[in-house]
């Protein structure tokens, strides 16, 4: 089977990554109230420990773009034992120069834009990213969860959205206006806005909006014809009523159901057999689950970080209740739960390739992001995982909605790739 398809428009698979903390101590999610927020650093924390830990988790994004994998993922989280990427943008630089003699892109998900001040700030160095990359830069731009904006960062829950509208606005005006402007926001007033670098790409990188199920965030991304990417811990098959609302939304919004404008996050892990995979990844799994995402479910929605709109919508169909329990109940299912109720597909390279088929068909979408290092995953399984994902599984999924729909959320030079042959070692970079 031919590793990629010339000129075909195939699903675009990156590897997420948190970069978590991978040595909690076995009684952590009973000693402490939270993995997030007030989680203490002089109890807990040793600086070059979580040293090795990013250089482990930059390795093992560069070895993904190495095996073949479209693009790579960061994300920004604070304040926290579960994703240790406070400013994204240091690690994407990272990537984007070490895989510049490759075909992958940097998809940055991303910085989020009502914590940063100025809202420029992202416009400059997205730019700079996409000019180190030279044009691999995806846009991620995320409103971001309640605990980093109101409980870390104290933007008030009410105007979290708000500003975020504000400083997407800030942002494509400093990439796509040629003359030197004046902005007076509400938030942010800079007399000169005149952005050095600005990216390769034009008008600007293509633009994705993470979340997790709000029909604001789904109305701003088809408004603007971005991409939506749906991040969910909890399994394609609990999202499929989620996915079928947002493409009825795009339905009436007027827009085709081309799917390449939405994506999806799934927890994979693969190993020679079915029997393997629980060996090598269980404890891994309930580590992700039991320790790092122990946080009250109160935090996950303070009074005012969803508009009147989502939330209503939340309430009356039974969303906001169902995220609560199922963050609740993941902690007390079994291995065999997690997997029969795919919260996690796992198994040998036969049973992962399948069911991740099934998952991109039945949702509908273009883009997959896969999660290979999950929870307390040691280096070298991690790289066990992404190797055998990138040889057994990804070759035999290329060929979903090939030549079907243009992809248009894509860096345009990666959009049609050919035959990609990995040789295992870095080149220098061009």
């Amino acid at each position: 089977m031919d590793r990629y398809k010339l000129g075909g428009w195939h699903v675009k698979i990156s590897m997420f990554h948190f970069m978590p903390h991978r040595d909690l101590p076995d009684d952590f999610e009973k000693r402490y109230r939270s993995a997030y927020v007030d989680v203490p650093w002089s109890e807990l924390g040793d600086s070059a420990m979580i040293g090795r830990y990013y250089n482990w988790g930059v390795d093992e994004l560069v070895f993904a773009a190495e095996a073949g994998l479209d693009g790579i993922c960061t994300n920004e989280h604070h304040q926290n034992v579960y994703g240790l990427m406070p400013n994204p943008n240091l690690i994407g630089s990272i990537l984007a120069r070490a895989t510049n003699h490759l075909d992958c892109a940097i998809v940055q998900l991303g910085c989020s834009l009502p914590l940063t001040a100025p809202p420029v700030r992202i416009a400059e160095e997205y730019a700079m990213l996409d000019c180190i990359s030279g044009g691999r830069l995806v846009a991620g731009m995320p409103i971001g969860i309640a605990m980093d904006a109101n409980m870390n960062y104290g933007i008030p829950p009410i105007e979290q959205r708000d500003r975020y509208y504000e400083a997407h606005d800030l942002i494509v005006q400093a990439w796509t206006r040629d003359d030197i402007f004046a902005f007076n926001g509400n938030y942010t007033q800079l007399p000169y806005v005149n952005v050095w670098p600005k990216p390769i790409q034009k008008p600007y990188p293509p633009i994705w909006i993470p979340g997790a199920g709000s029909s604001s965030t789904w109305k701003f991304a088809a408004d603007n014809d971005y991409a939506y990417q749906f991040l969910s811990y909890y399994g394609w098959l609990n999202s499929k009523a989620m996915m079928d609302g947002f493409w009825d939304f795009v339905e009436t919004s007027g827009h085709d159901a081309n799917p390449f404008r939405a994506g999806f996050l799934q927890l994979v892990v693969v190993s020679e057999t079915d029997e393997q995979a629980q060996k090598d990844y269980e404890q891994h799994i309930r580590y992700f689950y039991n320790k790092l995402q122990h946080l009250p479910p109160h935090d996950l929605f303070p009074p005012g970080h969803q508009d009147f709109v989502s939330l209503e919508r939340g309430v009356r169909n039974g969303l906001t209740e169902s995220i609560a329990a199922q963050h609740e109940t993941v902690k007390y299912m079994s291995y065999g739960d997690l997997v029969e109720q795919q919260f996690v597909i796992a198994g040998s390279p036969a049973t992962v390739r399948d069911q991740l088929r099934e998952a991109a068909t039945q949702l509908r979408v273009g883009n997959l992001m896969v999660l290979l290092h999950i929870g307390s995953m040691p280096h070298e399984l991690t790289l066990k995982n992404i190797d055998l994902f990138a040889r057994e599984v990804q070759p035999y999924l290329t060929d979903l909605w090939e030549d079907e729909w243009e992809n248009k959320w894509w860096p345009e030079r990666l959009r049609s790739r050919g035959e990609h042959e990995t040789t295992g070692t870095v080149a220098p970079a061009n």
